[in-house]
C-alpha cells in the first residue's frame, strides 16, 4: 500500500502572514544592510581609515615621485605583502589634481593624499589640501655624461665571477629585490636591479633608513650653530613639565622616555600618526613619559617626527626650513632625486619618507663612511658621524644615534646576538627599514652595501647573508685589506 506524504495545509489566512513575515524580514535586512552601508561611509572604523590612508598615499609617492602604474603599485605594494584589509582597497588617481583617493571597494575610508613639489606626497586624512600644498627646493641638476660616479653616471664595475655571482644569487640577494649597490673606496663595483626598478634612477622609498638622513640634517644645523645636542625645553607644550628636560641628545639615541607604540598592522600610535593626523607631530608630542629621559631604549617613529619638527623650529622663516634639506644635504651630495616628504602641515616625515635612487642613497653611506665630508667639504660636525654609531648605554649597546649597531633581527630572540653565524667586521653599522632596506657601512673594508626591495620580515630573509658575501669577497681578493 503507497503512502503519500501529506503537506502542511496553511490556508490562505496563514499564507499571507508567511507572506508578510518574509517581506518584514527581507526589509529589515534591507535596512540593516542600508544603515552598515550608511555607518561606514559616513563613520569608518579607525583600521579602515587607515588603509585606505596607507593606500592612497603609497601609490600617491610612487606614481608621482617614482613614475610607476597606479595598478602595480596597488597590487605589488599595497595588496600583496599587507593586511588582508588592503586586498580589498580601490584607488583613483587624478593627475590634473595631483591627488590619490583610496578606500575599502573604493567607497569606505576616504583615503586621500596629494603630491607638492620637493615635499612629495602627504596624507590627507582631514580632507583639507589647501593646508597640505607645501613645496621646497629642489636638489639641483643629475649628474650626466661619462665621469665616473658619483660625479657623473659612469661606473667601475668589477670583472670579477666571484662578486658577480652573489649578486645574481637569489638566496644572496633575497626575495623582492629590488635594488643592490656595493660601493668600495668610493666607487660603485657592482650593482642589480629588480622586476619594479625600471631604471637605475628611479627613487626608491627607505622606510626607516629616512631616520639616520634625519640625524645628519640635525647635524648640519648643529655645525651653523642653529642647534645644540644639549637643547631641551624643545616644544611649547612640554613647559612646565618633566619633558622639558628632554634633549636633542635623547632623542637621537631613542631614549626619550616617551610613550609610543610601534606596533604595525593595526591602530596604534605610529598607524594613527602616519595616516590619521594631518599634523603628526602632535601625537608624539602629546605622549606622557613612562621613563625618565635618557634612562631607557625605545624606538619609535614619533621621536624622528618629534626631531624633524623640533629642527625645522630653529628656522624663523618656515620656507627656508622646507628648503634646508636640499640645500644644506642632498644638493651638496648630488642626491638629485632625493625628495624627504612633509606631511600635510609641513613637518617632514624624518621617521619613514625619504624616496632617493639606490644611486643616491649609496652616495649618502659614502659621505657617512667619509665622516660627512663630500669632495673636502665638511657638512657634518667632525666626529658627528662616530658619535652616531656610538652605542649608548640604554640601548645595551644594540643602537648608536639613529643608527643600529647589528643587522635586522628577523625573528630571533631580544637576548640574541642578531649577527650570529655571519662573519661580519666588528666595526660594520647598519641604516634599517621596513620591508628589507638596509645600508651596511664597514670603515675597515671601505665598503657601503646597499639592498632595498620589498621583502617583508615573514619571509626570513637576512641581508646578512649578502654583505658577508661581499666581506668574503674583499677579503679573499685583497688579503691586506688593500
Amino acid at each position: 500500500m503507497r503512502h503519500r506524504r501529506s503537506r502542511p495545509n496553511f490556508g490562505d489566512s496563514g499564507l499571507r502572514k508567511m507572506r508578510v513575515g518574509l517581506k518584514w524580514a527581507s526589509g529589515a535586512v534591507t535596512a540593516l544592510l542600508a544603515g552598515l552601508f550608511l555607518l561606514l561611509y559616513v563613520a569608518p572604523p579607525d583600521l579602515i581609515r587607515v588603509g585606505s590612508g596607507y593606500a592612497a598615499k603609497i601609490v600617491c609617492s610612487n606614481v608621482f615621485i617614482a613614475g610607476r602604474e597606479p595598478e602595480t603599485v596597488l597590487a605589488r605594494d599595497v595588496q600583496a605583502p599587507g593586511h588582508p584589509l588592503l586586498r580589498l582597497m580601490w584607488v583613483d588617481v587624478d593627475a590634473s589634481d595631483a591627488t590619490v583617493r583610496a578606500g575599502l571597494f573604493g567607497l569606505f575610508g576616504d583615503g586621500l593624499a596629494v603630491f607638492r613639489r620637493g615635499t612629495g606626497c602627504a596624507a590627507v586624512p582631514d580632507g583639507n589640501l589647501a593646508a597640505a600644498a607645501h613645496s621646497s627646493a629642489s636638489a639641483g641638476e643629475r649628474a650626466s655624461g661619462t665621469e665616473p660616479w658619483p660625479e657623473g653616471l659612469a661606473i667601475n664595475a668589477s670583472d670579477s665571477p666571484a662578486l658577480a655571482a652573489a649578486l645574481d644569487d637569489p638566496e644572496t640577494v633575497g626575495p623582492g629585490m629590488r635594488a643592490v649597490v656595493v660601493v668600495r673606496d668610493g666607487h660603485i663595483i657592482g650593482e642589480r636591479y629588480g622586476d619594479d626598478v625600471a631604471h637605475f634612477d628611479q627613487p626608491l622609498l627607505g622606510w626607516s633608513m629616512t631616520k639616520t638622513v634625519t640625524a645628519a640634517v640635525v647635524g648640519t644645523l648643529v655645525r651653523e650653530g642653529r642647534l645644540s645636542v644639549e637643547d631641551d625645553g624643545l616644544l611649547p607644550q612640554w613647559e612646565g613639565n618633566e619633558r622639558s628636560k628632554i634633549t636633542i641628545a635623547d632623542l637621537l639615541g631613542m631614549e626619550s622616555g616617551l610613550e609610543f607604540n610601534e606596533n604595525y598592522g593595526s591602530v596604534t600610535d605610529v598607524t594613527q600618526m602616519l595616516y590619521l593626523e594631518p599634523d603628526m607631530v602632535q601625537v608624539p608630542a602629546g605622549k606622557p613619559l613612562v621613563a625618565a629621559p635618557g634612562e631607557a631604549f625605545s624606538y619609535s617613529s614619533g621621536t624622528s617626527v618629534l626631531l624633524s619638527r623640533i629642527w625645522q623650529n630653529a628656522f624663523e622663516d618656515p620656507q627656508e626650513a622646507l628648503d634646508w634639506p636640499a640645500n644644506a644635504l642632498f644638493g651638496p651630495l648630488g642626491m638629485t632625486s632625493a625628495v624627504l616628504e612633509a606631511d600635510a602641515r609641513g613637518t617632514f616625515v624624518g621617521s619613514s619618507y625619504l624616496y632617493a635612487s639606490a644611486r643616491d642613497w649609496a652616495r649618502f653611506g659614502q659621505f657617512l663612511l667619509d665622516d660627512g665630508t663630500w669632495k673636502g667639504r665638511r657638512i657634518l660636525p667632525t666626529g658627528w658621524v662616530d658619535w652616531m654609531r656610538t652605542p649608548t648605554k640604554a640601548s645595551g649597546g644594540e643602537y648608536g644615534r639613529h643608527l643600529w649597531l647589528h643587522g635586522p633581527r628577523v625573528d630571533r630572540p631580544q637576548d640574541e646576538e642578531p649577527d650570529a653565524g655571519y662573519e661580519l667586521p666588528d666595526d660594520a653599522y647598519w641604516l634599517l627599514g621596513h620591508d628589507g632596506q638596509t645600508m651596511t657601512i664597514i670603515p675597515s673594508r671601505r665598503l657601503v652595501v646597499l639592498r632595498m626591495g620589498l621583502t617583508p620580515t615573514k619571509l626570513g630573509y637576512k641581508p646578512q647573508v649578502l654583505v658577508e658575501a661581499v666581506v668574503k669577497w674583499i677579503d679573499e681578493a685583497s688579503p691586506d685589506g688593500e
